[in-house]
């Protein structure tokens, strides 16, 4: 990466105003306790509950992972700098936080993807379920989620690699990514932009099509049950999911998905799919999931016993 004269950046942050920080500081640090702890939690219960030990909770405990991760790219830079009062970042740190954010953020994409053709394969081919979504074919999908993401992510790196920045250095967002850095760059931008766009668009249409086709089954097949229950089950089955791929698609399409121009809404959106939307996961999840609520109160309840 040719930074020219720039040796380190400055993150401008969440506000402007001084006085504001230590307000953002207690909401940052109650929300990544809250994000470890919803995320840990599932994790832990998924691992030690024999019942949940199918293709469908395998996948939500990988997706708390990612979540977690995600979360600890931005969040703790972000506490950090409260604290110690500094907002600067290295060239070599801001390129590593820029590739894992796309690195956790392609790898939580594809997962959710794979997630939804596990929940195609368990209402449209119920008895071939467990055969087809095997402890092998959940180590391949995973795998293929994991490198995936790194192919996504080192390409966008390395594009931000090639750029030269000769100043200014302030970074108008609370970490580095791409467009607040391109908009920094005093070299020529357009083949990097195309890049950028058709490297996150290619991920994006997959994506789409596989969601798109998989719902497109299991409405189909939801229409065709005859049965309330079976109908109520199906429906309840999919709506976390959904819920979970709205919140995480519709913000990074709005970001990602276009040429490398600033909008004020930039800086919220991204606190919605980088900080809010892994700690709303977990919660989704338990709440519309009476097994894993189950799980969790059995869980507390033989802890509570032992104590």
């Amino acid at each position: 990466m040719t930074y020219g004269l720039v040796e380190e950046f400055t993150l401008l942050g969440l506000s402007s105003f001084p006085k504001l920080s230590i307000v953002f500081f207690i909401f940052l640090l109650v929300i990544y306790i809250l994000i470890l702890t919803g995320n840990l939690l599932i994790m832990v219960t998924v691992h030690l509950e024999p019942r949940l030990h199918s293709a469908m909770y395998y996948f939500l405990s990988r997706l708390s992972f990612v979540d977690l991760c995600y979360a600890s790219v931005t969040v703790p830079k972000m506490l950090t700098d409260y604290i110690t009062k500094g907002d600067t970042i290295s060239s070599n740190g801001c390129i590593t936080q820029l590739f894992f954010l796309h690195f956790f953020a392609g790898t939580e994409s594809i997962l959710l993807t794979v997630m939804a053709y596990d929940r195609y394969v368990a209402i449209c081919n119920p008895l071939r379920y467990v055969t087809v979504m095997n402890k092998t074919a959940c180590y391949w999908f995973e795998s293929l989620c994991w490198f995936a993401s790194f192919v996504h992510s080192i390409i966008q790196a390395l594009s931000v690699y090639q750029l030269n920045f000769c100043g200014p250095s302030k970074i108008d967002h609370f970490f580095c990514d791409i467009h607040p850095l391109t908009v920094l760059a005093c070299s020529d931008i357009f083949v990097i932009e195309i890049v950028f766009v058709a490297n996150s668009g290619m991920i994006s249409l997959i994506c789409f099509v596989v969601l798109l086709a998989s719902y497109l089954g299991i409405i189909t097949t939801i229409l065709n049950t005859s049965s309330a229950e079976g109908l109520g089950k199906a429906f309840s089955t999919c709506a976390s999911h959904l819920i979970v791929v709205t919140l995480f698609f519709g913000p990074c399409v709005f970001i990602y998905l276009r040429p490398s121009v600033s909008y004020t809404a930039d800086k919220l959106v991204s606190v919605f799919y980088t900080v809010i939307t892994p700690l709303l996961n977990p919660i989704i999840y338990t709440l519309r999931n009476q097994e894993v609520k189950t799980a969790i109160k059995s869980l507390l309840g033989k802890k509570s016993f032992r104590n």
